[in-house]
């Protein structure tokens, strides 16, 4: 089959010669010299040649209908090949019409993971609420070391294994919060919203500079919340049990910081020792370095783990240090999450918003300590 560019050729070729027997008829017409013969030879050359170019053009037309339509069909989200840049266009398309007040056309949907047919779904698409909700975030620290989930109606075995009688639990303290408070852990919902503000430039910018923008924003957002609700000290009422200073976390104290870690971290079982991380402030961690160089700089090289005989995290919000087996952290993200605009009247500045529920449970209390300075009389 021939191509769109070799038909226009061959229009074109025969568009020439069918003007020139055209100019040659007439030149024979008023030349008095020629004979009917020479007249109609040339008459029916140019029935030939046209009836040549209008197959041709034909065909032409057909193919290049053919050629418009499929090119208009692949425009859009639908025709872009590339999985990332299509799933990046999809999530620009979701911000901009929300912003917007449009609704949210089927292909956006499908291209995020949710095949909604109606466009005016609220909840946020799959790929979208995984991205901002579950992937690993570096500014909260405990994503490196707790469990993050998404799963509705979420309930699991405080324990991963259990044998067929209770003795192999061998610290007594799991074994009496076990039978306090039941083998299983039950999540519940609660409800936060996280704003992504957006000015008109960036809206209107590409779809590359927006998406990250924007993503960032929400992905700031809920991790902030989730460090807020784990090491608040004054939480919401029936938020208490997200915090790990509110929850009944046990508390060892020292007269030091470092004898207060050093204690913690001993008085955990072997079971959860094994495995355990220090949360702490820098400032802490400075400062008990200080103290122990006693001007011996060489203990400033020296990595935490070294120093303090476990992995540290540091967390300003960690007031007290908090030691444990962060195995034991959970979170977990109701599927359902939502979202709108919102605009702030005082700043003019539009709101990308998500509204998700979300809950923190420390599934073994006995697989933490809290370090506590209490100064000797």
């Amino acid at each position: 089959m021939k191509t769109l560019f070799e038909l226009k050729q061959n229009m074109a070729t025969i568009g020439q010669q069918l003007q020139k027997v055209e100019t040659d008829l007439a030149a024979k017409a008023i030349d008095t010299t020629a004979t009917m013969e020479d007249i109609q030879a040339l008459q029916q050359s140019k029935k030939d040649l046209q009836m040549r170019f209008d197959v041709i053009k034909e065909q032409h037309d057909s193919l290049e209908a053919e050629q418009k339509a499929k090119f208009e069909s692949q425009q859009g989200i639908s025709g872009i090949e590339d999985p990332k840049q299509k799933v990046t266009s999809a999530k620009a398309s979701l911000i901009r019409a929300t912003m917007r007040k449009q609704s949210v056309s089927a292909d956006v949907f499908q291209a995020l993971g949710d095949n909604d047919t109606t466009g005016g779904n609220k909840f946020l698409p799959k790929t979208v609420s995984n991205d901002i909700l579950v992937e690993p975030l570096v500014k909260n620290p405990l994503r490196k070391r707790s469990t993050v989930t998404q799963i509705t109606n979420l309930e699991i075995p405080k324990l991963s294994f259990t044998l067929d009688d209770d003795d192999f639990i061998a610290d007594t303290e799991t074994a009496k919060e076990l039978k306090a408070s039941g083998d299983t852990v039950t999540f519940g919902r609660h409800k936060f919203k996280v704003f992504a503000g957006i000015s008109e430039t960036v809206l209107n910018g590409s779809d590359a500079n927006l998406v990250p923008y924007v993503e960032g924003a929400l992905q700031s957002g809920v991790a902030a919340k989730e460090k807020k609700v784990s090491f608040t000290t004054t939480p919401k009422a029936g938020e208490e049990h997200m915090s790990f200073y509110k929850s009944g976390v046990k508390e060892v104290t020292g007269e030091s910081k470092y004898k207060a870690i050093k204690a913690a971290i001993a008085d955990l079982h072997e079971d959860y020792r094994e495995n355990a991380v220090i949360y702490m402030r820098y400032q802490d961690y400075s400062d008990i370095i200080e103290v122990l160089a006693n001007g011996n700089a060489t203990l400033y090289a020296a990595q935490p783990e070294q120093v303090l005989g476990k992995p540290v995290e540091f967390c300003d919000a960690a007031v007290d240090p908090v030691i444990g087996d962060f195995n034991y952290s959970h979170f977990n993200y109701d599927l359902n999450a939502l979202y709108d605009r919102d605009k702030d009247v005082k700043t003019g500045i539009e709101h990308f918003v998500v509204t998700a529920w979300m809950d923190h449970q420390i599934k073994l209390k006995s697989a933490f300590r809290i370090a506590k300075v209490v100064a000797t009389p």
